[in-house]
């Protein structure tokens, strides 16, 4: 790996120190414009830069500071849109390397070696994406409902591989929070270090037992569908959040939204919109006795552990 990358965070504009990044939320969707061939749906594409600055200037508003837009290819990525919105907000965006899920992706991997593949990872990361100069500073991989297909079983393999080569941390897609013991297996078989990888959408499938072998594991844990009870309740979140806190596993505790939809958003009309976690979803977390240690925890120091590039060696 190139050195002084360890220890760093790589964002739209450039490396920041990982102390840099305050509040963060650690999963979400700026500009997303997904392939018509597979999703033709208006509230899923994210295609006003203005609209997408002015979300982050309400997440401002409420104290935060960077976002996690992990957004990949095959979902849409629009990584000059990125920039202009980066270039605009004072805070940090980092932006992925890598691919969603099968569903989505088929196409641009069924041809290809897991080499080549993590090849493509590793020049998004050390020499920029779609021959810009902005870098990805996570990659991304994820897999289906209940199953991970060979081919995803290859976009994890090669995402491995590239943070072996680069020390990008990685944070993964879970369809309904499944199988997340199953992409550790194959990360981890390739010699990925669980404080590298961060499992997305565990609040899809709120099972006790399940969350506590992942938490054992290391890795970390990202509670990111927040507000949206159509799932799942906020209070059995919050349950879940105080149980990891008093069993020692608040350092794995990761927090966002995943808000990828228009009607998701103040700025388009929508709701809840980026305050929310931070407006009612935090206080409500302290009013069920966690200290404002614990949040800061939560929301800074965990984000800035998990999206720092590591040395490898790290174990």
């Amino acid at each position: 790996m190139e050195e002084a990358l360890a220890e760093m965070v790589q964002t739209v504009l450039g490396r920041v120190k990982a102390e840099d990044l305050g509040v963060v939320y650690a999963h979400e969707h700026l500009i997303a414009k997904p392939p018509d061939w597979v999703v033709k749906e208006d509230d899923l594409e994210l295609d006003s830069a203005e609209k997408a600055f002015q979300e982050l200037k309400y997440f401002q508003m409420a104290g935060g500071k960077t976002v996690v837009e992990m957004t990949t290819k095959d979902y849409g990525r629009d990584i000059q849109t990125l920039h202009q919105v980066a270039t605009r907000f004072s805070g940090h965006i980092i932006v992925p390397t890598g691919f969603l899920r099968e569903y989505y992706f088929s196409p641009l991997v069924k041809d290809r070696s897991v080499n080549d593949l993590a090849e493509e990872m590793t020049k998004e990361i050390i020499q920029g994406i779609e021959g810009t100069a902005i870098k990805a500073g996570v990659i991304k991989a994820g897999s289906g409902l209940n199953h991970i297909s060979s081919l995803e079983k290859k976009v994890f393999k090669a995402a491995a591989r590239a943070h072996l080569k680069t020390g990008a941390p990685i944070s993964t897609h879970t369809q309904a929070g499944t199988m997340a013991l199953d992409q550790l297996d194959i990360l981890m078989g390739e010699g990925v270090s669980p404080k590298s990888i961060i499992l997305g959408h565990l609040d899809r499938r709120l099972d006790w037992n399940y969350h506590k072998k992942i938490a054992g594991s290391g890795a970390y844990l990202l509670y990111d569908q927040i507000s949206k009870e159509k799932y799942w309740p906020d209070s059995t979140r919050i349950e879940f959040i105080l149980r990891l806190i008093k069993e020692g596993h608040g350092s794995q505790i990761l927090l966002s939204g995943d808000f990828g939809r228009k009607s998701y958003w103040v700025s388009y009309g929508g709701g809840p919109g980026f305050t929310y976690i931070l407006w009612r979803f935090i206080p409500w977390l302290k009013s069920e006795g966690v200290k404002d240690g614990e949040i800061y925890r939560i929301l800074q120091d965990n984000p800035r552990k998990a999206f720092r590039f590591s040395s490898i060696s790290r174990k």
